[in-house]
């Protein structure tokens, strides 16, 4: 059975069938590519704290008349230059990694009876940032930690569930946002990395290449088929709501998902990140409902 884990949280029950997707910081659902090998799970990429597995429903109601998507928003975020393509940062792997990590959050959250935990990075100058709808389903407290070690609550502003994507806000400094790509340019075989904090392990970067950037996946609440980019850069438990960036250090999408062979999720080579154009129209609407 081919089964796909969202969110942080890999301690997902498998799908039957072409089961949906689960996400990543609860034990969302999300689906597996059409074409599922055989014993292959799609499992949620949320890590459970303390042993603890994250519940999968989402706490808040989904959010309707979200933009389709494809479109490029005008929405006030900061894209990647449109004119000229930007370049691969010089150092490579190390110096995309040097960019990308200050603006990486790891994400806390707190339920009756349990914990679990994702991961999320910076969407603008106003201290929004950016995470799957499953990791803070259902949270009673959401504390970040960035990079430099630095701990604060976030209050969650608005999920959709259906889409799986969320906005948290935090109050006070915070780093610079991650300049976001367009889902238009990126091509099979493009280098990427994946940042976040799997299984707790915060500030981790992995790196492999786009291996798909169409590819139909079910995941959000209802399961409905949806377009993901699939990645072989290593990911897992509590990678759920981090950033897949591309070599000029900009984000392409937001880890979701991954496939798994039978048992516990586990990295296999074949994860879903949500499009960054995706993100983008989502989050904007949740921001400017509010």
């Amino acid at each position: 059975m081919h089964m796909t884990h969202t969110g942080p949280d890999f301690l997902l029950p498998p799908a039957t069938g072409p089961g949906p997707l689960d996400p990543p910081p609860s034990r969302p659902r999300q689906g597996p590519p059409p074409r599922r090998g055989p014993g292959v799970l799609v499992a949620a990429l949320l890590a459970g704290a303390l042993g603890g597995a994250v519940t999968t429903g989402l706490a808040n109601p989904a959010i309707t008349g979200s933009p389709g998507y494809g479109a490029r928003p005008a929405a006030a975020l900061p894209r990647a230059a449109d004119p000229a393509p930007a370049l691969p940062l010089a150092g490579g792997i190390a110096d995309v990694a040097a960019a990308v990590l200050p603006s990486v959050v790891s994400v806390e959250v707190r339920r009756a009876g349990d914990t679990g935990t994702g991961s999320g990075f910076v969407l603008d100058d106003l201290g929004h940032v950016v995470t799957n709808a499953h990791v803070v389903s259902g949270a009673r407290d959401v504390r970040l930690t960035l990079s430099d070690g630095r701990q604060m609550s976030a209050r969650t502003v608005g999920a959709d569930a259906d889409n799986d994507i969320a906005v948290l806000r935090i109050s006070g400094p915070t780093p610079p946002p991650l300049p976001l790509a367009h889902s238009a340019d990126l091509r099979v075989g493009d280098t990427v990395m994946a940042v976040g904090s799997p299984l707790g392990l915060a500030g981790s970067v992995t790196a492999g290449i786009v291996s798909a950037v169409d590819r139909a996946a079910e995941f959000g609440s209802r399961g409905r088929p949806q377009r993901a980019v699939q990645t072989d850069a290593s990911i897992n438990p509590g990678n759920s709501g981090g950033p897949l960036v591309d070599m000029t250090g900009s984000v392409v999408g937001m880890n979701t998902a991954i496939a798994t062979i039978g048992g516990p999720p586990g990295n296999i080579g074949i994860g879903f990140a949500i499009p960054v154009d995706q993100v983008v129209e989502v989050t904007h609407g949740l921001i400017g409902s509010r």
